[in-house]
């Protein structure tokens, strides 16, 4: 195989696919990435973790057309050395038999390398539904509701993000049992398809959705979820279970509400986590007619305070939270100001922006 190359492409193509390959393997061959340069076409590159793979492509001249596997993260760490606007030239053969020279000016590198026929590839799934979707919103719909998803829960479909297709709406629902987001967004469709997404699934697809605004394709089986961009395609094993019924969780929007400027909300509860218990993180929230007061306390026994107007005609209510929660929450929400829906000390809140019924957090309470 002999391939040139320029390096921005290059190393734009190798960023996508090299974020999937964990350092540390078991099995060396998932430390590789594969490239195939064919006679006719883009160069291909895939990496993957054998439960992701991302294949993109990149232009170059073939010179000699094969396939390679090569150490992914040492081709990525030398082609960020190497000066801008440099010409690659890739070559295997000659004396070289195991080995890739990498030539770059007057830098030169030999790179091992591994059979390509013992790399892993994801196998199709014959029965799948294919859907088109803007990349905008399935960007949106990952990104606004990922931050509430599990990590290493025992429950592993807590683990992931739930997405669904159907009714004309997709929905994206995230929970870990303590907290809950859910996003819907207009969709023209009417059967139903839904999987859990893989928690790294969600956070290295939504790397991807930032590169472009072009629409994508998502085909979704029963075992896999694949999305195909404008030049990458990738390929994720789904989680296995059923996701909770989140419906009965989510509180009905009526009054009380409090509505309230989402920016000093937000920086009032930062001030107020730094003397909050480093352990509970917890924070007390007192309601008034036209106030909310927020108060943090730690065994050390130091105290915040932060008093904030707001919109509220209920009676006083006083209610415990994570605030670590409320901040993820406030930090997602766009809109200005946010309105906030509860019924008694005990029982989850919801939390929206005020132009947004498409969206909806949820919070348990917690004693404090």
């Amino acid at each position: 195989m002999h391939i040139r190359i320029h390096r921005e492409p290059f190393l734009s193509a190798l960023a996508q696919v090299v974020s999937v390959v964990e350092k540390r393997q078991t099995l060396p061959i998932l430390s590789n990435l594969l490239l195939e340069a064919p006679e006719e076409g883009p160069i291909q590159l895939t990496g993957t973790d054998s439960e992701i793979e991302i294949r993109t492509q990149c232009a170059g001249t073939v010179e000699k057309p094969g396939q390679v596997t090569l150490p992914a993260h040492k081709l990525i760490g030398i082609c960020r050395a190497l000066p801008a606007q440099t010409e690659l030239s890739l070559r295997t053969g000659g004396s070289e038999e195991q080995r890739l020279v990498l030539t770059a000016g007057k830098s030169r590198f030999r790179l091992g390398m591994l059979p390509p026929e013992a790399f892993p590839r994801m196998e199709e799934e014959a029965e799948v539904q294919s859907i088109a979707l803007d990349q905008t919103v399935l960007r949106e719909l990952l990104e606004k509701t990922a931050f509430a998803m599990a990590n290493h829960d025992v429950r592993a479909y807590l683990n992931g993000l739930f997405l669904q297709f159907g009714e004309n709406r997709a929905t994206a629902v995230a929970t870990d049992g303590h907290r809950l987001a859910k996003l819907e967004k207009p969709w023209s469709g009417e059967e139903l398809v839904h999987g859990i997404l893989p928690r790294k699934t969600v956070l290295e697809l939504a790397k991807l959705l930032k590169g472009g605004e072009a629409p994508v394709r998502i085909a979704l089986g029963e075992r896999l979820f694949q999305v195909s961009g404008d030049q990458w395609v990738f390929t994720s094993k789904l989680l296995e279970g059923t996701y909770p019924d989140y419906q009965r969780v989510i509180p009905p929007a009526k009054e009380p509400c409090a509505r309230i400027d989402r920016e000093s909300f937000r920086q009032a509860l930062r001030r107020a986590a730094i003397l909050s218990n480093e352990k509970y993180k917890g924070v007390r929230l007192t309601f008034l007619p036209g106030k909310l007061f927020l108060q943090t306390n730690n065994p050390e026994q130091e105290e915040a305070e932060e008093e904030l107007a707001i919109q509220y005609e209920g009676e006083e209510i006083t209610v415990g939270f994570n605030v670590g929660y409320l901040l993820d929450i406030l930090n997602t929400v766009e809109e200005s100001q946010v309105l906030i829906y509860f019924s008694d000390t005990s029982s989850p809140a919801l939390f929206r922006g005020e132009r947004r019924p498409d969206e909806a957090f949820v919070v348990m309470p917690m004693r404090i």
